[in-house]
């Protein structure tokens, strides 16, 4: 995937800048605005925006979770329905100009919404070129799991930027781990492993399981991890909230990775250190690395890809009124 340009942000329904170069990138914009957010993105040709409706709900829950752990310094108290007029009316005047920016079919809009500590409501904009289902993700396990990871809160983009000394030059996403083996989740995404169960009929589809950390482990709720979690329920794919085990990977088949700029990327590649106290040096390049390699995406990871796809084009929010 790849950022094209950002060309749009609002405060509270009002145009702050027309101009590109005005405009920050997203990760300084996150760097430098505290407060919830939430980032989604068009699909299909930006024809609709994808699982919005779930984004909104989830923005007000990180609300309310960060103003009851620390009334003193967040004091906001939006909920869903008084979020909804504000972001709308961003939406509104955003979405149009910032399609018509778009050079090619490939290019989607890039929607962050952000809630900060007093009420305001940010919404930034950028065009956007999702990764193909063919390529793979190359991860590495960088660091620790969250401290209010229910929350989805912009402080992490910081302790993402310190992470990022300790990204081998081929990874393309971090995991976390508290352990060195319990891997936890992503620092931008959920993390699944397919798994070889120690014993069963090896004829039978039900000798594999997909493996996701709970929540209760410290994992944020995304919105396509609980997709995904309601697809292997339909479908009768066997599906277990644990973390997986670094040293029970002997048992990985396939492994992928989950959020909604993605949506599902089967990973080709996992590296973790040989140790993880080696994760307190100074760079990557002082730690020993370990690797497993997946290659090409696996049936059910395929499998589970299609059926977000469908998802998503039958859960959008339509555009049609905004461009």
């Amino acid at each position: 995937m790849s950022v094209t340009g950002t060309d749009f942000l609002a405060v509270n329904g009002v145009s702050v800048t027309l101009s590109t170069d005005a405009v920050p990138k997203l990760s300084v914009f996150l760097e430098s605005t505290s407060g919830a957010y939430t980032t989604t993105r068009t699909h299909s040709n930006a024809s609709i925006l994808l699982f919005w409706d779930r984004h909104i709900r989830r923005l007000s829950q990180s609300v309310r979770i960060l103003a009851d752990r620390n009334p003193s310094s967040f004091s906001n108290k939006m909920t869903y329905d008084s979020i909804i007029p504000v972001v709308q009316r961003s939406l509104e005047v955003g979405l149009g100009l910032t399609v018509g920016k778009r050079k090619c079919e490939e290019e989607e809009v890039m929607v962050t919404t952000l809630i900060d500590c007093v009420g305001d409501a940010y919404v930034h904009m950028g065009l956007y070129v999702p990764i193909m289902f063919g390529d793979g993700a190359r991860i590495a396990v960088s660091g620790k799991g969250r401290e209010l990871a229910e929350a989805k809160y912009s402080e992490w983009t910081k302790i993402r930027k310190y992470m990022d000394k300790f990204r081998p030059p081929l990874a393309t996403e971090l995991l976390l781990s508290n352990d060195g083996d319990q891997i936890l989740e992503g620092s931008v995404s959920n993390f699944f492993v397919v798994c070889r169960k120690p014993s069963g009929d090896p004829q039978r589809r039900n000798i594999f399981e997909v493996q996701t950390a709970p929540v209760s482990d410290g994992v944020l709720p995304g919105i396509v991890r609980q997709l995904v979690i309601e697809i292997c329920s339909v479908k009768g794919i066997p599906l277990r909230e644990v973390a997986p085990k670094w040293s029970e990977n002997e048992n990985w088949r396939e492994a992928f990775i989950t959020n909604s700029l993605r949506l599902v990327q089967h990973v080709e590649m996992i590296q973790v250190p040989r140790s993880f106290g080696e994760l307190k040096k100074e760079s990557w390049k002082n730690v020993s690395w370990v690797e497993k390699w997946f290659g090409v995406a696996g049936a059910i990871t395929t499998e589970i890809q299609k059926a977000i796809l469908v998802k998503a084009s039958d859960n959008g929010y339509s555009t049609s009124g905004f461009i």
